[in-house]
């Protein structure tokens, strides 16, 4: 069963009026848009996600509070395009929750898990051509460094990625835990004990097939464009990437531009943008019922000006 991460405060944070609109850019298996839709009246939610596994749950479980919403299926980043299309332009609330969906790596057929047997998948949106297969067995060995480094922060990259070249030489890699004995072979005996050997590399597998911080820093901005003044941006991260790249968009539009800062009357073109709300963690009791929340962080901002 999923459990939504920081699902109080995330909620609390939007300071919901129940006839406006409210974004959820990351669906999943509706945990927060649930939440969401039980506090909107005349209001609208909504919701995009690119898996059609998850959209097909949750369109069951919204279907039941009889409220106001729609799902959209696509991915975050075309997030610009497919409100200009439903004719909405501006709204109350966007909430981003980075993390993978327990559902999704529960199920060992998606190929997201390091404990199951399964191809080598690892896409959100089923559709996509990119998969975890052809990174592993296309991949030249110095990319498959940069994506371990970049995307795992995996202190053994260099081994591990030269092992999946010698080991896919003599036949394509095909299957996860294949990957994972490969991985266990790359790694010293202590650090097997850290924590599971395969951990990092799965993540930074799944985040090149799905291209998830390549859009994210835009799509960061794309959804700040579209709050109203007074409107509030969630942002649920899982890694220090995912969190590097918040808080820089964060500050950026957060901060009073250096030339004018001091200045008695600072011209309206250089106030921010955003005031930061603030910043979350799991409280000790989320952190006993679900050990996924034990990297998740919350941060918050309110829009107090249209960028000029």
């Amino acid at each position: 069963m999923h459990k939504s991460v920081l699902l109080d405060e995330t909620i609390k944070s939007l300071n919901i009026d129940p006839n406006k609109i409210y974004i959820d850019a990351t669906l999943g298996y509706a945990g927060h848009s649930r939440e969401v839709l039980k506090r909107i009246d005349k209001g609208l939610l909504i919701a995009f996600d690119q898996d059609k596994q998850a959209i097909r749950y949750s369109q069951k479980e919204l279907d039941k509070l009889k409220k106001p919403f729609q799902i959209v299926h696509s991915n975050f980043s075309n997030l610009n395009n497919e409100l200009n299309r439903l004719k909405i332009d501006k709204v109350a609330g966007i909430m981003f929750d980075l993390g993978v969906s327990s559902p999704q790596l529960d199920e060992g057929s998606r190929g997201f898990s390091y404990h199951s047997d399964a191809k080598l998948d690892m896409r959100m949106n089923q559709e996509d051509k990119l998969t975890a297969y052809e990174v592993v067995n296309n991949y030249e060995e110095k990319d498959l460094v940069r994506i371990f480094l970049d995307y795992g922060e995996e202190r053994y990259a260099k081994s591990i990625a030269k092992n999946i070249v010698l080991a896919r030489k003599k036949k394509p890699i095909s299957r996860t835990l294949e990957l994972v004995e490969i991985i266990k072979s790359s790694v010293p005996q202590k650090y097997k004990r850290e924590s599971h050997p395969a951990q990092k590399v799965f993540q930074a597998i799944r985040i090149e097939v799905n291209r998830e911080l390549e859009i994210l820093e835009q799509s960061l901005k794309d959804a700040i464009s579209r709050l109203e003044i007074g409107g509030r941006i969630s942002v649920i991260t899982f890694h220090s990437l995912e969190d590097k790249i918040c808080k820089k968009v964060f500050k950026e539009l957060s901060q009073i531009d250096e030339i004018v800062k001091g200045l008695p009357n600072i011209p309206k073109q250089y106030l921010p943008v955003l005031k930061l709300i603030g910043k979350y963690k799991p409280s000790l009791k989320e952190l006993e019922e679900n050990n996924r929340s034990r990297s998740a962080k919350l941060r918050v901002a309110e829009k107090i000006r249209e960028k000029e």
